[in-house]
């Protein structure tokens, strides 16, 4: 079992930041890869950014690329989402997730491929 716990969340005017921290216990934190996802009211749950086990290899939603960065500490079995230039449209709660065990440079968009999830940190981003 891995359990997942956010925070950093918080209100924040467009074109400020935020960095969202999530910590992880129960397991090898470094045995797996790490995703970062979205919710928005009413909307689906969406990917936002993963990085693999080690740290080499990340991937962002086209609607995040160039301001928002994905990074882990294997060390402090955290991963971090730093968001920059925020949007409106980037308020939701945001989730992190773990996969159950990868390849070293494995990562994956999709949120059936982690099992684990955190309760989630509201972002609010205000005009």
């Amino acid at each position: 079992q891995v359990q997942l716990v956010e925070s950093g969340g918080g209100l924040v005017q467009a074109g400020g930041s935020l960095r969202l921290s999530c910590a992880a216990s129960g397991r090898t934190f470094s045995s797996g890869a790490m995703g970062w996802f979205r919710q928005a009211p009413g909307k689906e749950r969406e990917f936002v950014a993963a990085i693999s086990r080690n740290g080499r290899t990340t991937t962002y939603a086209d609607s995040v690329k160039g301001r928002f960065t994905i990074s882990r500490d294997n060390t402090k079995n955290t991963v971090y989402l730093q968001m920059n230039s925020l949007k409106l449209e980037d308020t939701a709660v945001y989730s992190c997730a773990a996969t159950a065990g990868s390849g070293f440079w494995y990562v994956s968009t999709r949120n059936y491929d982690y099992p684990y999830w955190g309760q989630g940190t509201q972002v609010t981003v205000s005009s």
